[in-house]
């Protein structure tokens, strides 16, 4: 039997990306395709407590699984041993039956430190039924030296078969790996085999399955855990494509690379057309704080936070709130973060001073700055509004004031336009900054926004709250476009930062519409506010 055996994960991981949607002729073949790939062990999915939907890689009972099963075992060197995985509280043991061996052999039970104890217990019933039992101890580093061996202890004492190292947030360095392995490897019981679940936060996830196999081999029979394409939740995971090549070359496994590729080609290649994983500059935060992936998805999904945003609020948590995901309390980190509270009764006076009676024209960054050019100029030229710019510069126009309330899109402006910036009076939210220098206005941001809707921040409705507050009585709104699925069809300035990754343009569109019906009931009789260029929110 192989000292080193490699378990493909890509559809139970994976099935955090697509909602374990994969469709049937994917579960198929991506089953068929690893075993003849001499694949060692394939994990289907998850066992759950609730009934199985065609197509998906949540399965009730070990049953579900034998429709995807085109023909079990048909490795060229041998059977490929099939597993699922339990949340060690997620799963009612009463209703998995005795192992019939025709689909799954072996269940993973993966469980916190803090109930290690517990999931071991789950790990006797469901070996007692006939099933082979993988344990996973979930943020292995979060463990002292104390706690694996006391974690190698209750497993010795269990009849399991692996215990699996799970680097959760893709943290582990070269000593961390020494001492988890070491210890552990000291401490189980010879014939229990080690695994490594890794996780690619820091880039480092091949590399760190590489160091395992490297200190065990020979020593202990071990399971690297890998994904095709690196598919899975946050950063993903090791990749089985590169893991597979890298054992065929040192330890002469013989897996099957046309196969592997070919799977990818075949499968793998819509799901990256349609969905993200991998390495980001976001999730190297969560790596490098040890924070777990739901704070970075929430503060992403949620308020489109820059990674110096993100950095300083997962900073601002203590080490068990990073490890734990709590949104109210990163909701109230985040506005925390975001309302530096300034004094800016002056800055009111002083604006209502200088726009009274005024007409404020606002140039939004969208498309129509740059097509309808000339009528807008023409605008300018015989009203003489007041033109303030919104979180963003064109060189088109002459601006009165430039108006930030987002720290990326301020960034931009004054390395790409700094010029422009020295030149302007500027009105800045105290998001991006609290103390002001010559020619800046700071509001406080928390005073401007409204919640209710995911992304409550935006620039053109901010301002046109902050005016309200002025009591601006006449507002024309130009390059409020709306969006459109290509990037370049947006803005004005084709590089402008984005700020809405991933989402749906026509939520969006549908959010910011919502929230300017809002703002204008709100402002009913008090506020006159007209479009002179294109707009999906122009009624």
């Amino acid at each position: 039997m192989r000292q080193v055996m490699l378990l493909d994960c890509t559809l139970r991981d994976g099935a955090y990306i697509v909602d374990a949607e994969f469709g049937t002729p994917a579960i198929k073949g991506i089953i068929r395709r690893l075993q003849e790939a001499n694949l060692e062990i394939i994990e289907c999915g998850w066992l759950k407590d609730a009934p199985h939907k065609e197509g998906k890689t949540f399965y009730h009972v070990p049953d579900d699984i034998k429709p995807y099963l085109i023909e079990k075992n048909t490795g060229k060197s041998g059977s490929a041993l099939l597993v699922a995985m339990i949340d060690w509280d997620r799963y009612d043991l009463s209703n998995l039956p005795p192992c019939d061996h025709q689909t799954i052999g072996a269940i993973r039970v993966v469980f916190p430190k803090a109930h290690f104890r517990e999931g071991i217990a789950l790990g006797r019933t469901i070996h007692g039924k006939g099933y082979q039992v993988f344990f996973q101890a979930a943020n292995t580093m979060s463990y002292s030296d104390e706690e694996l061996e006391a974690l190698a202890g209750a497993v010795n004492a269990s009849d399991a078969r692996a215990l699996s190292v799970v680097d959760t947030f893709g943290a582990m360095d070269y000593e961390d790996m020494g001492r988890i392995v070491g210890i552990l490897d000291r401490n189980l019981r010879p014939e229990i085999m080690l695994g490594f679940h890794s996780h690619n936060n820091r880039q480092m996830s091949f590399a760190m399955s590489q160091i395992f196999v490297q200190k065990l081999y020979g020593k202990r029979r071990v399971i690297v855990d890998a994904s095709l394409c690196g598919m899975g939740r946050g950063a993903g995971n090791t990749t089985t494509e590169l893991m597979a090549s890298f054992l065929n070359k040192k330890y002469h496994t013989g897996y099957d690379m046309n196969m592997i590729l070919d799977t990818i080609d075949t499968y793998m290649e819509s799901f990256q057309s349609r969905y993200t994983w991998g390495y980001s500059t976001p999730y190297f935060i969560a790596g490098t704080y040890c924070a777990h992936v739901n704070n970075i998805a929430y503060l992403r999904d949620n308020h489109r936070t820059s990674a110096l945003e993100m950095h300083s609020i997962i900073s601002s948590l203590s080490e068990s709130q990073r490890a734990q995901y709590d949104y109210d309390l990163l909701e109230q980190k985040y506005l925390e973060y975001r309302s530096q509270a300034v004094d800016d009764h002056a800055v009111y006076d002083a604006l209502r001073a200088k726009w009274r009676d005024r007409r404020i024209l606002l140039l939004s960054p969208g498309t129509s700055l740059k097509k309808q050019r000339e009528a807008i100029r023409a605008y300018i030229e015989k009203e003489k509004p007041v033109c303030i710019g919104i979180n963003a510069v064109s060189v088109e126009y002459e601006y009165d004031y430039l108006f930030f309330s987002n720290q990326m899109r301020y960034a931009y402006a004054k390395d790409v336009y700094p010029e422009v910036l020295q030149s302007k009076a500027k009105l800045l939210l105290s998001n991006i900054k609290n103390c002001a220098e010559a020619g800046e206005y700071i509001v406080n941001f928390n005073m401007l926004i409204k919640r209710g809707w995911p992304h409550f921040d935006n620039a053109t409705i901010l301002c046109l709250r902050l005016l309200s507050k002025l009591h601006v009585r006449e507002v024309v709104l130009a390059g409020f476009d709306g969006f459109s699925d290509s990037h370049k069809d947006n803005y004005v300035d084709e590089e402008l930062p984005r700020i809405n990754p991933g989402m749906s343009m026509d939520e969006l569109n549908a959010e910011i519409l919502e929230m300017f019906r809002d703002f204008r009931q709100s402002v009913q009789g008090q506020m006159d506010i007209t479009f002179i260029t294109e707009s999906k929110f122009a009624e």
